[in-house]
């Protein structure tokens, strides 16, 4: 058992991150014993599994539907999640891969040639 800062420290979060994830459901708030609020192993692995599903691009309402099915054993629902993120990244990861063919692009046309504006600048003038 530990504190909130205890569990925030193996969660590799801070406090307020805590408070935020109990505001949102995602974690539970245990009862006060002596004053103090307790967390167990069950925290901390709710609190881990919240920090890796961010990790891989989960919003925080797709987080707490995981954590629901989680309890529910719903693997269907999980692998339509998983999937729909998948689609997310794949888009995401094709708009930075143009991105860096463009400044590639605008690199090499800036040190071709010493004349005239420079290719970078001009690009993102207009």
């Amino acid at each position: 058992m530990t504190t909130i800062s205890g569990l925030a420290k193996e969660g590799g979060v801070g406090v307020e991150t805590v408070r935020f994830y109990q505001r949102r459901g995602l974690l539970g708030t245990p009862e006060r014993a002596g004053g103090v609020r307790r967390y167990g192993a069950q925290d901390v692995r709710r609190l881990k599994f919240i920090r890796g599903a961010q990790a891989a691009g989960f919003t925080l309402e797709q987080i707490g539907e995981l954590l629901t099915l989680d309890a529910g054993q719903d693997r269907a629902r999980a692998r339509e999640l998983a999937a729909e993120r998948l689609a997310a990244l794949d888009a995401k990861i094709a708009e930075l891969e143009a991105a860096r063919m463009s400044l590639r692009r605008l690199a090499r046309e800036c040190g071709a040639s010493e004349e005239g504006p420079c290719p970078i600048i001009s690009a993102f003038e207009g």
